[in-house]
């Protein structure tokens, strides 16, 4: 389970640049629940991943997974047990090294003990198989530099790479937003198996609408640092894209009024 409480993350703080990305947000993910993020850029859902992973520390508020208070614990110790997948696939992977070589070194990392010399036979075997499911050729391109694939593969061989050993959350930032819509579709196929299959505790970034609204079990909008909208269930189910906008502009047109009378 991730609970996160009061979590607030100011940048330039006593500057003109002074930016509030994070505003007091409260956030509950139950073991296994699968949460897609929307919110228009600069509602904080990119610093929010980023605090959970570590890349950032918070001003104020906690983050707890699975009982175990990470606020601030060092971001390579994080890495253990989160695995993050980004917008770019030239992210995650290292591009001149092989693809078995890019397995290995995310294997090494939640095992104990120093990176082999090697890769040995049945390492090879463990990555051939994995890679083999998903339909796409990569385990007879085992030698293959990583540099050298397309967006979509490399972005399967960063969601390998993140569940080889499967972490105690996921995070999916915008993981299909660079790729042409056939190979999208086939990532959030791919995305979707590994997820349902082990009961894997996900959020996910998105700016699809739709997409958010159809994918896992909850849809969540950000907006100025905090969490406004929060569906799931059947009030998600009937939810449409039509609707969720119409909601949302209410609510901005209402927040402007309200400003408008403080300051007019």
């Amino acid at each position: 389970m991730l609970e996160i409480k009061n979590l607030s993350k100011t940048f330039f703080p006593g500057t003109p640049n002074e930016h509030v990305a994070l505003n007091g947000l409260e956030l509950t993910l139950k073991d296994g629940e699968f949460v897609t993020i929307i919110g228009s850029n600069g509602a904080g859902k990119s610093t929010l991943f980023n605090a959970v992973c570590g890349t950032i520390l918070p001003d104020s508020g906690t983050i707890t997974l699975n009982d175990k208070d990470i606020t601030f614990m060092p971001e390579h110790k994080r890495a253990k047990v989160i695995g993050r997948v980004f917008q770019d696939p030239m992210k995650g992977t290292a591009p001149t090294m092989s693809i078995e070589e890019n397995l290995a070194l995310a294997y090494s990392r939640t095992h104990s003990g120093p990176l082999a010399r090697a890769i040995n036979r049945k390492q090879r075997e463990f990555f051939r198989d994995a890679l083999s499911r998903y339909g796409m050729g990569l385990e007879d391109r085992m030698k293959t530099k990583v540099g050298l694939l397309s967006g979509g593969q490399r972005q399967v061989v960063t969601l390998l790479m993140c569940t080889l050993v499967m972490p105690q959350l996921l995070l999916l930032d915008e993981h299909t937003a660079a790729l042409d819509p056939a190979t999208a579709e086939k990532i959030m196929e791919i995305t979707n198996s590994i997820v349902q299959e082990n009961k894997l505790t996900t959020m996910m970034i998105t700016h699809n609408v739709k997409s958010a609204l159809t994918t896992g079990d909850r849809t969540i909008m950000m907006d100025n640092g905090q969490i406004i909208f929060d569906f799931s269930g059947e009030e998600r189910a009937n939810m449409s894209v039509e609707e969720l906008m119409r909601l949302y502009t209410d609510k901005k047109k209402s927040e402007f009024d309200n400003d408008r009378m403080i300051f007019g």
